[in-house]
């Protein structure tokens, strides 16, 4: 019967009429279209000057024109070219067979190792869970790095903002969540990526340890904006289905920033008012809807880690301040650490996570507070002690900081290759606040 009923489709689809329409205009990074009846997030395909079929998706309607978005570069195309309407959904491959494999924004393989067999395909857009669907996150997930596993508990179930300029070890952090981390799976996006360092990464950082239980969906900083934002709702929609088979997953994206880049100019080149630093009001509600897609379900969860590129080293530019206020938590990286050769360059002080209380012990929050005490006292004399004015015993928190300077920096620091277990980590900070005299003061 399933097989007779798919012999029935492909006959209808081969009859049904065909719609077409004509392109008027190609103005910056859109495409005008008439002629073709279409809905916003439907696909067309345009005919090139030399035979070369372009997909397009379409982004804002106007009467009788209708404005396209390429996936594809726009070279060859001219004033008339023909356009064929080619579905109403964009169908994008899951499962566990992804595992391993390397995919392009549209969902192809671009590892080399063969075309996804088997793999289920589902229309591309989908609705957050239930808010009182929503399991609640009371279980910490270890992510194998001491300074975060510790000072920045991230709960089962979390979305959590990665903040940070350029250059201060934003994927070398990455790449050691990934393999170190107690997720089942691990999604990644790499949105608006330099292609030298989309290599680097799998080989080098990832290493083939972390790819085999990892998707990862790559959009380069070359390609069209609707490629790479696709790459970033693909790879939530990946990440989804498995939280749908009840497994926890890491979904890890590089970065939201070129996310909303991307959607800016999208909604320029579609006609949208720019707004706060250029971004139309459409960013910001597609940010909105892609991290709450993450999260708990009923069964399953997807444990969210977003960069942000926060520009000029600003942590209140706006793609920054509207993530931060959609996120469930953020962590800093410092430059200023980065140069001193301090990595991972988190900012403990800085950096939050607004679950801690519901994912910890209150004795392993106090051991946490003891040491953000110490970091606290020692930061406000910083200047004091670069000049000499400090005088020993005028402060327990800021004496214990000074004496035991060595050892707080050994545990707050890790090298790539060292991961370290949630139970480890949290005997390290025990030992560590143990010797702190004064800690109470």
């Amino acid at each position: 019967m399933t097989t007779v009923s798919a012999s029935w489709e492909r006959v209808r689809a081969a009859v049904r009429p065909q719609r077409s329409g004509s392109v008027t205009a190609v103005v910056g990074l859109g495409v005008e279209v008439v002629g073709i009846p279409a809905a916003v997030g439907d696909r067309v395909r345009i005919t090139a000057a030399d035979g070369r079929r372009v997909d397009a998706e379409v982004v804002a309607v106007d009467g009788g024109s209708t404005r396209c978005m390429p996936l594809g570069p726009l070279t060859g195309i001219t004033a008339g070219a023909e356009v064929l309407h080619a579905g109403s959904a964009s169908l994008v491959p899951i499962g566990p067979t992804l595992l391993g494999r390397v995919l392009d924004g549209l969902g192809r393989p671009i590892d080399g190792h063969g075309p996804l067999a088997g793999a289920p395909r589902v229309a591309l857009g989908n609705e957050a869970p239930s808010v009182l669907g929503r399991r609640r996150i009371d279980r910490q997930l270890g992510l194998g790095v001491r300074v975060l596993d510790t000072m920045t508990p991230v709960g089962v179930g979390q979305r959590l903002g990665l903040f940070a300029g350029s250059g201060v070890g934003k994927s070398s952090l990455m790449s050691m969540i990934a393999r170190g981390s107690t997720a089942d799976v691990n999604v990644i996006a790499l949105v608006g990526e330099r292609g030298r360092e989309v290599r680097e990464f799998l080989e080098d950082d990832l290493g083939p340890e972390g790819l085999a239980r990892s998707v990862v969906v790559v959009a380069t900083s070359d390609q069209p904006a609707m490629a790479r934002l696709r790459c970033a709702f693909l790879a939530t929609r990946i990440a989804e289905a498995f939280r749908e088979d009840g497994r926890e997953v890491m979904l890890m994206m590089d970065s939201l920033t070129r996310v909303a880049m991307a959607q800016r100019e999208i909604g320029l080149s579609a006609g949208e008012p720019p707004a706060t630093r250029g971004y139309p009001p459409s960013t910001f509600s597609v940010l909105a809807a892609l991290l709450e897609r993450a999260g708990t379900g009923p069964r399953g969860s997807i444990t969210g880690l977003y960069t942000v590129l926060v520009d000029g080293d600003d942590h209140n530019e706006p793609i920054a301040d509207a993530a931060r206020g959609i996120l469930d938590g953020h962590v800093v990286l410092d430059r200023a650490l980065a140069v001193r050769g301090h990595f991972p360059a988190v900012d403990v002080l800085g950096s939050v996570s607004r679950v801690v209380g519901k994912v910890t012990t209150p004795a392993q929050r106090e051991r946490a507070v003891v040491l953000r005490s110490v970091l606290a006292a020692r930061r406000q004399a910083d200047d004091l002690i670069d000049i000499g004015a400090y005088k020993q015993g005028a402060n327990p928190l800021v004496d214990a900081a000074v004496t035991h300077q060595a050892a707080i920096d050994a545990f707050l620091t890790q090298s790539i290759d060292d991961l370290s277990t949630t139970e480890e980590s949290w005997r390290h900070l025990t030992a560590l606040t143990d010797t702190f005299e004064g800690r109470n003061a």
